[in-house]
């Protein structure tokens, strides 16, 4: 293992893997630590790895809608052995229910046609034939199930929804990560596992490098935080932390697993959906189950940890009211009495949008604030990062003038500024995920 590498990724979760990989073919030695034995085995491996294009901000839009030719085109991007097992992209499209609340996807709808992001608008007949199960009747606001009024529908029904052909998700997120560091493994990145950062090493105003729990110490001239919900704990060491107007917090999430209703292949017939009626996302799941995720309403407690090590890993009384939040929109759901799921924890900044960005440390970069919504962007973001570094260590000033990034495929230029680290909460954000 080289001992002084031009660059130490803090993270082999999807996003580090993808900025290792993307640093690794500008030329940079590359060196990724992560404290898991495995590839991917952090936050990304409970992602639910969903893929679609629309977001609330035109920027958010853009990126994603770039992001989804990687994964579209996913064996040529790596360039990986043939034969090599890759993850797989699930095209299964993406439906987005209009409410009031939501403006009736207004917004989104001029984003994805300002990029030319491929759209349908269903009626509901449209989404009853794709889904017969489905009931349209309307629920807001979604409840608590301590709520007196849980499961009553208000008198109103739905009647449409808007459908994004290229949306899907991908089956083995994990998987995903571990192609990507060995795509960067054969432009010569190399990674140590079960390797954690203790310290951040500094000298004279910049990063000299990490120190870890071993006591040993790596030098480097770069070191970036895709530490994923261990990401504030990384800018706490920095000391990186005062400057920020935007900082990230590690969220407790809960995403259940049931069954499909009996005589309906949920698994091959039903696209990924988000539903504020109901305050729902759910995607098809392998052994025709159905993944159940909240999109967090206001009724859901926000359940933040310090310690991304150490918090509740059992399921709690929120795993069944979001099973049954979802038996108000499929009246037909069972709900079994052995809770299967996932229980992680999201990364998230505190409007939502992730942190793409150098820092007041020179050479200490973060991309932070992405678990639950950025899964989808990984390789893009990726290869953003690598393009900030290299600017930046080139002596140009990201925070002066920020890096215009041209997305590859879309052709469409974007101003970095946007992920800032000390931009202003941005208001136009939807404050949720599908994650």
């Amino acid at each position: 293992m080289t001992r002084s590498p031009d660059a130490i990724i803090i993270g082999t979760g999807v996003i580090g893997a993808a900025t290792a990989f993307e640093l690794a073919k500008l030329g940079y030695k590359t060196l990724s630590l992560d404290r898991n034995m495995q590839v991917g085995h952090g936050s990304t491996a409970g992602s639910c790895a969903i893929i679609r294009m629309h977001y609330s901000t035109l920027d958010g839009t853009a990126l994603a809608w770039e992001g989804y030719h990687y994964w579209r085109d996913w064996a040529e991007y790596l360039d990986l052995p043939a034969g090599a097992s890759l993850a797989r992209f699930r095209e299964c499209g993406c439906m987005v229910m209009k409410t009031p609340e939501n403006d009736f996807m207004a917004k989104h709808i001029k984003h994805s046609r300002a990029l030319q992001i491929p759209i349908e608008q269903w009626d509901e007949a449209q989404i009853r034939k794709r889904l017969p199960i489905y009931s349209l009747a309307s629920f807001h606001p979604p409840k608590a199930r301590s709520d007196e009024h849980f499961g009553e529908p208000n008198g109103r029904h739905l009647h449409g929804a808007v459908y994004w052909p290229n949306g899907g998700y991908v089956t083995d997120p994990a998987l995903s990560a571990q192609n990507l560091m060995d795509a960067a493994k054969q432009h010569g990145a190399e990674v140590r596992l079960g390797a954690e950062v203790a310290a951040i090493l500094r000298e004279n105003g910049r990063i000299k490098g990490v120190r870890l729990t071993t006591g040993e110490h790596i030098h480097a001239p770069v070191v970036v935080n895709v530490a994923g919900p261990g990401s504030a704990i990384v800018n706490e060491l920095a000391g990186v932390t005062a400057e920020m107007t935007i900082r990230t917090r590690a969220l407790r999430q809960e995403v259940v697993h049931v069954p499909s209703p009996e005589g309906f292949d949920f698994e091959s017939a039903a696209p990924v959906i988000s539903d504020n009626d109901i305050g729902c996302y759910v995607r098809p799941e392998h052994g025709n189950h159905i993944l159940i995720g909240s999109e967090d309403p206001q009724c859901d407690p926000h359940c933040w940890v310090a310690d991304d090590k150490n918090y509740e890993r059992n399921f709690t009384e929120q795993w069944t009211t979001q099973a049954l939040r979802y038996a108000q929109r499929v009246p037909s759901l069972g709900i079994p009495s052995k809770l299967r799921g996932v229980v992680d924890l999201y990364d998230a900044s505190t409007d939502w949008i992730p942190i793409y960005d150098k820092s007041s440390l020179g050479g200490f970069y973060m991309a932070c604030g992405s678990s639950g919504n950025q899964y989808k962007n990984a390789p893009i973001a990726g290869k953003m990062m690598a393009a900030l570094i290299d600017y930046c260590e080139q002596g140009r000033d990201h925070d002066s003038e920020p890096l215009r990034f041209t997305l590859p495929h879309i052709k469409r230029d974007i101003d970095v500024g946007f992920y800032s680290r000390k931009r202003a909460v941005n208001q136009e954000s939807s404050f949720s995920v599908l994650g």
